[in-house]
């Protein structure tokens, strides 16, 4: 029996180590090499510490900054763990809402959306990503029109020039990848830091 039984616990041990240690610090070793600030979580620094992460979105609510597209995630509510409560930009949770486009309360939150963005900007349309959220709740891009869409609020509040918030929405554009793939967009943390920079 124990002829059967050897072999099996060292296929068993074998396995566990190649799969379970030396393949991940393999792996973990080229990624370091290779792609060292994707690899520790594309952080953006500022002043020697992590002000957030390039890939996931930062909640700004300020008339001084630029918002993101919302955020559908949530966490348990501290006051009774059986509800959930919003939470945006919640990493942990990331989760679309799952509510049908006909859901009365997906409805009604677009609705007040549009209605509080068109009384701030009423002479554009609204871009959709400025009223939809992302299938993962922490989109951290918005779309150029999004960003120029907030322009005029963003120069009341910091009495700043127009022409030169769109000049710093263009410079923090980034392309379709190879020309080919996804859309042009705009990093909303990294737009806001450059913001602050240009006028704290």
């Amino acid at each position: 029996m124990l002829r059967h039984i050897r072999p099996a616990l060292v296929m068993l041990i074998g396995l566990s180590v190649i799969t379970g240690l030396l393949y991940p610090l393999a792996i973990t070793g080229i990624a370091q090499v290779a792609f060292p600030w994707q690899a520790n979580g594309s952080l953006i620094v500022r002043d020697g510490r992590p002000v957030g992460s390039a890939l996931i979105g930062q909640s700004f609510t300020g008339p001084r900054y630029f918002h993101p597209r919302p955020s559908a995630t949530t966490e348990p509510d501290p006051k009774d763990a059986s509800k959930t409560i919003p939470v945006p930009y919640a990493a942990d949770n990331s989760a679309g809402s799952n509510l049908a486009p006909t859901a009365k309360a997906l409805v009604d939150r677009v609705k007040g959306d549009a209605a509080r963005l068109h009384a701030e900007n009423p002479d554009m349309p609204i871009p959709g990503d400025l009223v939809t959220t992302s299938a993962s709740g922490l989109d951290p891009d918005i779309s150029p029109a999004a960003a120029m869409f907030q322009i005029p609020r963003v120069a009341r509040a910091r009495g700043m020039n127009e022409d030169t918030l769109r000049a710093l929405v263009a410079a923090h554009t980034a392309p379709r990848l190879f020309g080919l793939f996804g859309e042009e967009r705009v990093n909303v943390l990294e737009l806001n830091l450059a913001l602050d920079a240009a006028k704290p």
